[in-house]
């Protein structure tokens, strides 16, 4: 049986035989390297070009051995085939991710991130409203970099929703969202939250407890 023929698994919409490609299995799997955007098993790849598993994982292997002195590797992860910038080559890459930014995320785009991170999927506008500022600016320097992106759209104002990424999660060094620390402890009490509403709707300092004395006598 040749290495493309796959009778009972081959999709309706594969129509060709990898042999009939220049460079055969190996380039068509260069070329899907080169579109995706996360990682591939040797089964998504096995499944797409209807060719078995085990003839994908020697191209995949011989292929990532062919790019041993490239700027670029082949990299094998839990998650499966993805082609990265080498290592050594990080601060060639950083020059460039970094060129016309500033080195670190600004205070307005931590925030617009956080909110995200904790209040996900949201729209453009919702970050804006909590923030009480238009946040599409800091937004799209989250989307350059790669810790936010659009999945889907909302229902009602069919604007596109913003989740963070996989990229969030290892430079935050979490495994998943569930491992965010509780905002719990920086919350005001119940007593502090109703006295801020009360000033900010009087715009006006709360009178002081009389029980409490004056507040004359109190340091500075």
């Amino acid at each position: 049986m040749s290495q493309s023929s796959a009778p009972d698994t081959r999709p309706e919409y594969v129509d060709f035989d990898v042999q009939d490609f220049p460079g055969g299995l190996a380039a068509c799997l260069e070329a899907i390297l080169v579109a995706t955007d996360r990682p591939l098993t040797a089964e998504d790849f096995s499944r797409v070009l209807a060719v078995d598993p085990g003839p994908v994982n020697v191209a995949l292997e011989s292929l990532a051995e062919s790019y041993s002195d490239r700027g670029f590797e082949l990299r094998r992860t839990a998650r499966g085939w993805q082609l990265t910038s080498r290592a050594a080559y990080q601060p060639v890459v950083a020059a460039f991710v970094k060129d016309g930014q500033t080195a670190r995320l600004s205070q307005a785009a931590l925030e617009a991130l956080a909110i995200v991170a904790y209040r996900q999927p949201m729209t453009r506008a919702q970050v804006g409203q909590i923030r009480g500022v238009n946040s599409d600016g800091v937004i799209r320097a989250l989307l350059v970099r790669g810790l936010v992106r659009e999945e889907g759209l909302d229902e009602q104002t069919h604007a596109a929703l913003l989740v963070t990424t996989d990229l969030f999660l290892e430079r935050m060094g979490l495994q998943s969202l569930e491992d965010l620390p509780s905002l719990a402890p920086f919350l005001p009490d119940e007593d502090s939250a109703l006295a801020q509403a009360r000033q900010e709707l009087s715009g006006q300092p709360e009178s002081p407890d009389p029980a409490q004395g004056s507040p004359q006598g109190e340091e500075e």
